[in-house]
């Protein structure tokens, strides 16, 4: 799934960290970040296990990932079942073309067939043939608050999963292993929800205008000064949706004459904000710090093309979390590296916000780093706070260029008042400002769910990717039948959980995403890990070929430190 390794502290001095301001600069220094070593092989035939060296000077704690290799038998087979559903496919839509079989199509109506058309053939066929099979297991709507529990409406389907009707009946007390609430606010009761009915009866629910015309309230102001304060930073900004924080803000950041170096896995709205921008875009292999700083060598080196000018600015991106891995990014090496060479640091922390860290500030918090090392630091209300929107943050004059210039800034509606206020509260909460502790046992107890869980997990013969210490828990299905054969069997037993396939991953890398809570009692972890045990056995997803031993005992390799060959 990954090529990276652990990469060991850095030693020397390291380049002092460039000024963060909106001023183009050159980028300079073409020397390694890393010191030769001698190699030490330590071969894993079945998984790799990454772990960091906590004995070097960048980390200050374990480092641990797992990403064990697919079974060939499991990968043949994979790849066989979606051959034979594409025979299939092809078998049904030459019975279709002969008026042999009939059934709805995902296609233009006869009148519209001299216009171009709206689906692409293999997307067409890729709907009708294999995603309309397991159509039933996405957008089921619930009816009440998504907390560690919720309730789902029942519905039925009569043509293939082209449409559903409901029954009327409400499935109650689903344990809800697929929602974003990490520390467990997403909750219609307690301080949270009554500040928010408070603010909701002075100020409305909606603005009605953008932040810089009259839709600047004292709470947008409020939060975002909270919001420094939380992070570390001088400075902080608010917009309406997490998806266009990245996508109208990184076209704002970065254009023609830039280089953005982005992770193989970043999230499509850092995909996108990054081809808006029109800046050259080079990818890196995830997580993988030698992939990354062979591109710096090389930007470096060689410059723009064609002309081979410097780069106006070289941005690197990266997440905290990867939602779909489960891995945590190695922010110590990529901060030496963009220290090194003189690059920017974007770093999306939708997922790790309030979920990593001792205090629950995110993944700079979970590596004891200086915030000020990141130059623009991101990331979303709509997890851990329990609310909506994203948030950019820094340096002072970053972010009021940001508001001039981020068209998210200029042309949105002004955050919905008790939204802002969920978000105050709840961040107050993680604070301790708010005189109790409870915020702060919530971070606790969702860093205990999680280790729980995987550990469970991992005994259990289950392939489990990420790391140790990610509440985003990836179990591998890898077969297409038993994407859906998953979600609706742990439906049947009252487990809510989330199943995701090509191409939204590899495709023969079909997973199930828990992502745990705070909210989560130790009985209801039980109860799920009994059902997704029993369900297991019942579709043979138990692909590990050997139990896990103590990571902490496991062999650190060595080899990291070699430097890339040209």
């Amino acid at each position: 799934m990954t090529d990276s390794a652990a990469t060991k502290a850095a030693k020397g001095k390291v380049c002092e960290r460039v000024k963060n301001g909106l001023k183009p600069e050159r980028n300079g220094l073409v020397k390694s970040l890393h010191e030769r070593q001698p190699k030490h092989h330590c071969h894993h035939e079945e998984e790799e296990d990454h772990t960091a060296s906590h004995h070097g000077s960048l980390y200050n704690r374990p480092y641990i990932e797992s990403f064990e290799e697919t079974p060939m038998l499991v990968a043949v087979l994979t790849y066989m079942g979606y051959g034979i559903l594409t025979i299939f496919g092809y078998l049904r839509d030459y019975l279709r073309h002969w008026k042999i079989e009939r059934c709805h199509l995902a296609r233009e109506k006869e009148e519209q067939k001299d216009f171009v058309p709206l689906y692409q053939d293999f997307e067409n066929f890729y709907t009708r043939n294999l995603y309309m099979r397991i159509r039933d297991n996405w957008n089921r709507p619930i009816c009440s608050v998504p907390g560690a529990k919720m309730d789902l409406m029942e519905r039925v389907s009569h043509d293939y999963n082209w449409t559903f009707e409901y029954t009327g009946r409400v499935v109650q007390d689903v344990i809800n292993l697929g929602s974003y609430n990490y520390l467990g606010f997403a909750e219609n009761t307690g301080p949270c929800a009554e500040s928010a009915a408070e603010v909701t009866m002075k100020y409305g629910v909606g603005v009605a205008s953008t932040r810089q015309e009259i839709g600047n309230l004292d709470k947008h102001e409020e939060m975002e000064k909270l919001l420094a304060k939380f992070l570390g930073v001088e400075s902080a900004m608010a917009f309406g949706m997490g998806f266009a924080t990245n996508s109208m803000n990184i076209p704002a950041l970065a254009g023609k004459g830039c280089l953005i170096l982005s992770d193989e896995l970043n999230h499509a709205s850092l995909v996108l904000g990054a081809r808006l921008s029109g800046s050259t875009i080079r990818v890196f292999k995830h997580n993988n710090m030698q992939s990354l700083e062979k591109l710096l060598r090389e930007a470096i080196v060689h410059g723009q093309p064609r002309t081979h000018r410097p780069w106006k600015k070289i941005l690197i991106v990266v997440e905290g979390i990867y939602s779909m891995e489960g891995s945590i990014v190695r922010l110590p090496e990529v901060i030496a590296l963009k220290k090194r060479y003189r690059a920017y640091l974007y770093l999306d922390e939708a997922h790790c916000i309030g979920a990593l860290g001792p205090r629950g500030r995110g993944v700079v918090d979970y590596f004891g780093l200086d915030a000020s090392d990141v130059d623009v630091m991101m990331g979303t209300f709509t997890k851990s706070f329990g609310a909506a929107g994203g948030y950019i943050a820094g340096k002072r004059e970053l972010i009021e260029y940001l508001r001039s210039h981020s068209h998210s800034a200029v042309y949105a509606t002004s955050m919905s008042p008790p939204v802002v206020e969920q978000i105050i509260t709840s961040m107050k909460c993680i604070m301790g400002d708010d005189g109790t502790t409870i915020g702060r046992e919530r971070v606790r107890q969702l860093a205990e769910n999680t280790v729980y869980f995987r550990k469970k997990l991992r005994e259990m013969g289950f392939i489990i990717y990420g790391n140790n210490d990610s509440p985003v828990v990836p179990m591998m299905l890898y077969m297409p039948a038993k994407i859906g054969a998953f979600a609706r069997e742990m439906l049947k037993r009252n487990i809510g959980v989330v199943v995701v396939g090509f191409p939204a991953t590899p495709i023969i890398e079909s997973r199930a995403r828990f992502c745990i809570s705070a909210a989560h009692t130790k009985d209801m972890l039980d109860k799920a890990l009994s059902v997704i045990s029993e369900v297991g056995d019942l579709l043979q997803l138990k692909y590990s070929r050997h139990r896990k031993q103590p990571a902490l005992l496991r062999p650190y390799d060595n080899d990291v430190y070699e430097d890339i060959d040209d």
